[in-house]
């Protein structure tokens, strides 16, 4: 990977993590720095005004242009089924590494009070996670999760009434796409943003919160080289059967390396391709995988959703919440759903993470949403080389079940076999 490439799709998060060291170092030195935290809050108000209309209009257009036939159709339902069990999967390990290994031992003091909301039973947490009251009342970023039901449903609703090629579906396209530019003018500002929230919070906590965040990613990192030498063999050697785990390793560390130097799914998407081929995995089985894993399978972001949960549910002292079995259930299917769909939702990380703050933690978004965006940042190397990489372990999963359980075997007996 050239340095010059490297540069180019590392520079915005190098520039956005200096801001941040910078921020931390004036409040650690300044105890007046808590005077900037406006500069933080005109950002969150922003996103504020995006996160709606961007949401609802990427989902619903997405959905609505949906175009699936007979051996298509079972390629993607299977390749979703997929998505979502090893997104379980993902989500319940690191629930568990949270119960184990807390990533906040000891609450943010003024972060922690007042902030105890209402115990709902869970089944209020299922009637909010599908619906809202009304139209109005999805209008709200208080209600991401029944928007994007909604907007789910919407999409099909235009699917069935002429797709794209209808009015409506151009105006999802065209509004989806004049929304992506209004976040990419607000990106721009997000390193003074965070600078001056940062400033402010370090001048409010003190160290605390930089040993806190290292003992998240200290939790982090070695999970994700863990899960590439034992998931994904586990995976490969379901989906390609004898030889599918070894044949993976032949192959998987181009597209490894290409999503760490680019931290991209989408750019990894070529590589993807070539090793699938080399592989012997059926084209049209990669070329439906493989771009919608690029955006719909994030095992990593999984992983990340639950951190940036129980990071905040420790920092903000309701770490009892946690244990909550409806809390836990919540999680999941928040996780799961951050994993196949969420990160399909454009404009970076700042989208997801907002309504990941938003569910958990509509009255303190102030504080929480920065800290969830941080920690995105902090752990998006080797998230996005779980992201890529796993979309072409998956390519083996749905193999097995579109074109049978031996197919690895005979394209390996083959005359051109797998190399």
């Amino acid at each position: 990977m050239e340095k010059r490439s490297v540069a180019k799709n590392y520079g915005f998060l190098i520039i956005l993590l200096l801001a941040i060291v910078a921020g931390c170092i004036v409040g650690a030195v300044w105890p007046g720095a808590t005077a900037l935290e406006p500069l933080g809050t005109v950002f969150i108000n922003l996103m504020f005004c995006i996160v709606v209309p961007l949401v609802f209009s990427s989902i619903a257009g997405s959905v609505a242009n949906m175009k699936s036939r007979k051996r298509a159709g079972k390629i993607m339902s299977t390749t979703i089924i997929t998505f979502v069990v090893t997104g379980a999967v993902a989500a319940v390990i690191m629930i568990i590494l949270m119960k184990i290994f807390p990533p906040v031992l000891k609450p943010w003091t003024d972060a922690a009070a007042g902030e105890i909301d209402e115990q709902k039973t869970v089944a209020q947490l299922i009637v909010s996670f599908f619906t809202a009251e009304d139209f109005v009342s999805l209008l709200t970023r208080r209600a991401m999760l029944p928007l994007i039901i909604f907007s789910m449903i919407f999409g099909f609703g235009v699917n069935l009434n002429g797709g794209a090629e209808s009015m409506v579906g151009k105006f999802l396209a065209d509004l989806t796409g004049a929304m992506l530019k209004v976040v990419k003018i607000v990106t721009y500002y997000a390193p003074i943003a965070f600078f001056g929230f940062f400033a402010s919070l370090v001048a409010t906590y003190g160290p605390q919160l930089i040993g806190d965040y290292g003992r998240a990613m200290a939790v982090y990192y070695p999970l994700c080289l863990i899960y590439v030498f034992t998931a994904f063999p586990l995976f490969a050697r379901f989906g390609g059967g004898k030889g599918g785990a070894k044949t993976m390793f032949k192959h998987i560390l181009r597209p490894a390396v290409v999503s760490l130097g680019t931290c991209s799914s989408v750019a990894t998407i070529p590589t993807n391709m070539d090793v699938a081929e080399e592989t012997g995995i059926s084209k049209d089985v990669s070329e439906i995988v493989l771009p919608l894993g690029a955006t719909m399978h994030m095992d990593g972001s999984c992983f990340s959703c639950v951190l940036k949960i129980a990071f905040l549910f420790g920092a903000l002292g309701q770490w009892d919440k946690f244990s909550n079995p409806g809390t836990l259930a919540l999680i999941l299917i928040v996780a799961v759903f951050s994993s196949v769909a969420m990160s399909g939702i454009p404009g970076g990380g700042y989208i997801g993470e907002y309504i990941i703050c938003s569910i958990f933690f509509p009255t303190q978004m102030a504080i929480a949403y920065p800290i969830a965006i941080t920690i995105g940042n902090l752990v998006d190397p080797p998230a996005t080389m779980i992201n890529a990489a796993g979309d072409y372990v998956v390519s083996y999963i749905v193999s097995r079940f579109v074109d049978g359980k031996d197919w690895l075997q005979k394209k390996l007996r083959a005359p051109d076999k797998v190399q």
